[in-house]
């Protein structure tokens, strides 16, 4: 799903717009579709952390929703470290003092994610994600992911597009 380069500008600020107002106020007090969704909240921290692993059978590479919203999840996770989610994302070791950032402004705070109209590309993955946090819900915009070594990871500038609605920017290699 391509879309227009002012369409996903404007959903994105208007998604960082949502975010950062919610995070501020917080912390002050080979082309498939996957036609799937998923959407789940922020709870508990899991017993482990690891990147996505590529499914296997008839849609070996190709991701679902679950899969890449279960990144997500790990990744806005405020009790996982730096460490575990630098696994997460591509260049990952290079963001961990954002990463660290976005920990302290997400402790306490819960987000929701869902995760839609995934589509493959060989190595890369696109779906929509909407996030919801106790302040609205962002519109939809598009993440990517890269598979790595068989590992679905948050690409380098989706990784620094969330950090940044966290008040944890980056700026992509």
């Amino acid at each position: 799903m391509l879309l227009p380069t002012r369409t996903i500008r404007v959903t994105v600020a208007a998604a960082a717009a949502v975010l950062a107002v919610g995070l501020t106020a917080c912390g002050s007090d080979d082309s498939s579709t996957n036609a799937t969704s998923s959407s789940t909240s922020i709870s508990a921290a899991p017993s482990s952390v690891s990147a996505t692993p590529a499914p296997t059978g008839d849609n070996a590479g190709a991701p679902s929703a679950d899969s890449l919203k279960a990144t997500l999840v790990q990744f806005a996770d405020p009790g996982l470290s730096s460490d575990e989610k630098a696994k997460l994302i591509v260049n990952g070791e290079a963001r961990k003092a954002n990463i660290d950032q976005m920990n302290g402004m997400l402790a306490g705070y819960t987000l929701t994610f869902a995760v839609d109209n995934v589509a493959t590309s060989g190595d890369k993955a696109t779906a929509d994600v909407t996030i919801t946090s106790p302040h609205g819900t962002a519109p939809a915009f598009p993440v990517t992911w890269e598979r790595v070594d068989g590992t679905w990871k948050l690409s380098d500038a989706s990784g620094c597009l969330l950090l940044g609605f966290a008040q944890a920017p980056c700026t992509p290699a």
